[in-house]
């Protein structure tokens, strides 16, 4: 019969403190039984008998007293390694490990890290940005976020907001070069193109068309793979961009950009934060998850209303049009 070393060796040593079979089965919520069980197993397991048993009395054997001298360090050691473990679970403190997306994430994920910071500050952020989809498990995630559903099994995703794909262009681009009136009219423009960092493939435009995404390839004035370079580039009006809403929105509320093609803006993506269990989770990791749900979902700062595209979209054309 297969013996569980560790709960009989607990159940010998309690026994010991308290001098009783049963009270030592009380301390460790199991029935008299299993206790009785697990000592005999113990005996059996070790080849020596551990106590003098009568009718009325409990008392260690020769053998049993040196090996409770023996094993009780090590218990006193595991004790304090369950009772260390349980603390660091339910303190908000020490490492915490975040994935992004480097690609477009770092404007959402600074404020949060800046509040989170400043309401904790015994915890030690290690993030990293990759554009790469890596081992959730062998990476050892506490927090991920991804633009679309994380793939990894055992993950659970929620969702945060939109990912919107907006035509761009600056007011200077509108007045030299004009705007297109229809996606074909993009040939004749300077458009730029994104070179994805981890593969090197330049993608295609991304847009909706009759409620279904398409791939619009461009052929690019200027190819790039760092979107806070292109999003200059763009807004220094040499050429035409697909913007997501998390960069873009603010650029086109306050009339630095212009969106364009309003009708095939693409929103089918969106941005998720996903992690593991949360009955197991570092009291950290839940903070820092309930933040992220309360500041990002359905924020406003990073996705424009279908109106708003419209109306910015109308008032460039006819500001900037090329005379």
């Amino acid at each position: 019969m297969p013996i569980n070393e560790l709960r009989s060796i607990a159940t010998f040593a309690k026994t010991a403190e308290l001098g009783s079979l049963r009270q030592a089965a009380a301390a460790q919520g199991i029935t008299p039984q299993a206790a009785s069980q697990a000592l005999a197993q113990l005996e059996q397991h070790l080849g020596v008998r551990l106590f003098h048993r009568t009718t009325r009395s409990l008392s260690l054997t020769d053998e049993g007293r040196q090996f409770l001298e023996a094993a009780q360090p090590a218990l006193l050691g595991l004790q304090r390694a369950l009772h260390m473990a349980r603390q660091a679970k339910d303190e908000i403190a020490g490492p915490l490990r975040i994935v992004g997306p480097r690609s477009t994430f770092a404007p959402v994920l600074w404020p949060l890290l800046d509040e989170f910071c400043r309401e904790h500050p015994g915890v030690q952020p290690d993030v990293q940005l990759d554009d790469r989809i890596g081992n959730w498990v062998e990476d050892r995630v506490d927090v991920g976020f991804r633009v679309g559903q994380s793939t990894a099994e055992g993950v659970i995703a929620r969702r945060l907001f939109p990912s919107q794909l907006i035509i761009c262009a600056a007011p200077s681009y509108l007045a030299q070069h004009g705007a297109p009136d229809s996606l074909n009219a993009l040939a004749a423009h300077r458009c730029s193109a994104f070179r994805h960092p981890g593969t090197g493939r330049v993608l295609p435009w991304y847009v909706k068309v009759e409620g279904a995404r398409v791939e619009h390839h461009v052929v690019p004035a200027l190819c790039i793979n760092d979107e806070a370079l292109e999003t200059e580039a763009v807004l220094a009006g040499h050429v035409l961009g697909l913007m997501t809403g998390v960069i873009s929105a603010t650029h086109i509320r306050e009339g630095r950009l212009v969106p364009l093609l309003t009708r095939h803006v693409d929103d089918h993506s969106s941005t998720f934060v996903y992690y593991g269990s949360r009955a197991a989770q570092p009291a950290r990791a839940k903070a820092f998850i309930d933040l992220a749900v309360r500041r990002l979902v359905g924020n406003t700062a990073y996705v424009l209303t279908a109106r708003e595209l419209q109306a910015a979209e109308a008032k460039g054309r006819k500001a900037y049009a090329r005379q």
